[in-house]
């Protein structure tokens, strides 16, 4: 399948072995903003869908002159071994690429990766976006009561049968209840006059962007499913990051958490339990809830014009914060 072009013009900053860093900037000065796509079944265009429905075309608009995207790589063999530890290394030589600090916003499962790295590297981020994020797994959702009814050597069986990486076909099948998409083809079907030419477009994007998911390497992919939704590490304060111990406690950077209402994937109880894990001072904590379904959070055209700009004028104001009060930049 020939790959789904790009709705927002951007140039490539820099390929590494887990990603393209894709440069969206319309200037080369200004405070960047780093968008962390999930690394699970889709690809990034989740951010860049369509005209009118494309996070990084609004955050354009919201006045962010330099402007960032993790592009993932679909796994190919060599990749197999590919670990959480080695997207947090590329995502630090991102950063230290872009320039930190970076305010950094995660999209899902790209949510619980960037509190990973704003723990780790804790001088390196200025201010957290988590979109639709699960991190305490505790509070239950259809996606964490799927990985906890499923058998390990379920997901290990997936792995030999790859060869060492995930087939996202494959993927599709065995997440089927949870990541149903027939609720968004038809709400933008509501949406949209269906004979209108750019509504024909749309849907055609959206049956692309959904047809063809990433592949996954093997080691990330039972790290995931075993330390983040079976063991809950992140939450309970067990998780290793590149040797270091993560406690959530001590991130005390200004967080915003982005909920939907209808959300079967991550829903807001979820989303928002934690914040009773973070270090960070009530007043430097938002939340925000979306009426709309997973999805929609990050491409819908009522969360784009409605939180995703309160968004944008959050990052963008002053709450005071000092250099003395992040921690240092952390090697």
């Amino acid at each position: 399948m020939a790959a789904l072009p790009w709705t927002t013009a951007h140039s490539v900053a820099l390929q590494l072995p887990s990603m393209c860093l894709l440069d969206f900037s319309r200037a080369a000065e200004g405070r960047p903003l780093l968008v962390c796509a999930p690394y699970a079944l889709h690809r990034a265009q989740i951010a860049d869908l369509a005209p009118g429905h494309s996070l990084m075309e609004a955050l354009q608009k919201a006045g962010f002159a330099r402007l960032y995207l993790t592009d993932w790589h679909s796994a190919a063999p060599e990749m197999r071994y590919f670990s959480v530890d080695t997207f947090l290394s590329d995502l630090n030589v991102a950063v230290d690429t872009i320039g930190p600090p970076v305010d950094l916003a995660g999209l899902c499962q790209g949510g619980w990766l960037s509190l990973l790295y704003a723990a780790r590297f804790p001088g390196k981020v200025r201010r957290l976006v988590l979109a639709g994020s699960p991190v305490d797994v505790s509070v239950p959702s259809e996606l964490s009561r799927m990985v906890a009814s499923l058998p390990q050597q379920g997901f290990e069986a997936l792995v030999r049968q790859g060869d060492g990486t995930v087939s996202g076909k494959q993927m599709l099948k065995v997440w089927s209840i949870p990541f149903s998409l027939l609720d968004v083809e038809a709400a933008l079907q509501r949406r949209l006059d269906r004979e209108s030419e750019d509504a024909r477009a749309l849907l055609d994007r959206f049956r692309h962007w959904d047809s063809d998911p990433l592949d996954l390497p093997g080691t990330y992919y039972l790290e995931v499913t075993d330390w983040i939704f079976r063991q809950n590490r992140i939450a309970a304060g067990h998780f290793v990051a590149l040797g270091r111990k993560i406690d959530l406690a001590a991130v005390k950077l200004p967080v915003f958490l982005l909920a939907a209402e209808n959300d079967i994937v991550v829903p807001p109880d979820q989303a928002f339990a934690t914040m009773r894990l973070l270090g960070t001072r009530p007043a430097w904590l938002q939340r925000e809830t979306e009426p709309c379904s997973h999805l929609g959070l990050f491409m819908g055209r009522r969360a784009l014009a409605g939180s995703w700009r309160r968004i944008a004028r959050w990052l963008q104001s002053d709450l005071g914060e000092t250099a003395s009060e992040r921690s240092p930049i952390s090697a």
